[in-house]
Formats: C-alpha cells, structure tokens, sequence
C-alpha cells in the first residue's frame, strides 16, 4: 500500500468511528499523503441566528479535514493549536468544501492550511491547524 492509498484509509477509518462526521453528513471527496477535501450540505440546524453557517460548524469542518491530513500517516495525531479566519458566509442548501494541506512537518509537528469553500468556490474561511503526534497506528496495515 503506497503513502496516498494509507492516507485515504485512514480518512475513511476515522470517519466510520467518529460520531459528528456522519451525523453532518460529511464526505471524503479525496484523501491522499499531505491533502484532504470534504464537504458537506448546510442544512437548518448548522445555522446561526443570522441564518448563516454557524462559526463552530465551519470550524469543525475544517478541523475534520486538518485531521484526516495530520493522521493521514497512521500516526495518532492531535490539534496543538488552531486558528481561523472567517471571510464569508454561507446559507442553507450551500455545500461547503473544506480544502486542506499539509505545509510543513518536523518530527512531531506539523502545520496544515485549510480553506473553505463553497460550493461554486466563495470563500468562507482559512484555517491552520498546529498538530502533535502521540504515537499508535489508526488502522492495520
């Protein structure tokens, strides 16, 4: 199995075993070494009182794809650090599209960037995940 083929399992992995991810619908549209993209369809309940995207749902999706990149080498990994920058909105109906890539890696550390989008490709935030490794495999190889 090469490096983009564990990656994508890993991804796959770990959004079978967590709860959020399939309760928002969340797909894996690719998964490969050092890159994610997901997306998922806003629906009533992910909006805020504006009736746009809620800040924490946008959050959240970015953080699900700063994970499947971080974890993508099969090594159990956590967010160190987090921080976002909200550019745009979104409503209900609109697929968002979280675009996430690994920008560097140093022993234990890493940093990746996520951008997310809509659908026909609005911006709605920049996202960069710090992460730390805690050793221990997600699946079987």
């Amino acid at each position: 199995m090469d490096a983009n083929e564990l990656a994508g399992r890993v991804a796959e992995a770990m959004l079978a075993a967590e709860g959020t991810g399939p309760a928002w619908g969340v797909r894996i549209e690719e998964a490969r070494a050092g890159y994610a993209r997901i997306s998922m369809q806003l629906r009533d309940d992910m909006l805020n009182g504006h009736r746009i995207a809620h800040g924490g749902i946008v959050f959240a999706l970015a953080d699900t794809a700063f994970a499947y990149v971080c974890n993508g080498r099969n090594e159990r990994a956590v967010a160190a650090q987090a921080s976002i920058v909200f550019l745009g909105s979104a409503r209900e109906g609109e697929t968002l599209v979280a675009e996430a890539a690994e920008v560097a890696s140093e022993g234990r550390s890493g940093v990746t960037r996520v951008a997310v989008r809509t659908g026909d490709g609005r911006t709605v935030a920049e996202f960069t995940g710090y992460s730390r490794t805690i050793g221990g495999a997600l699946v079987e190889v």
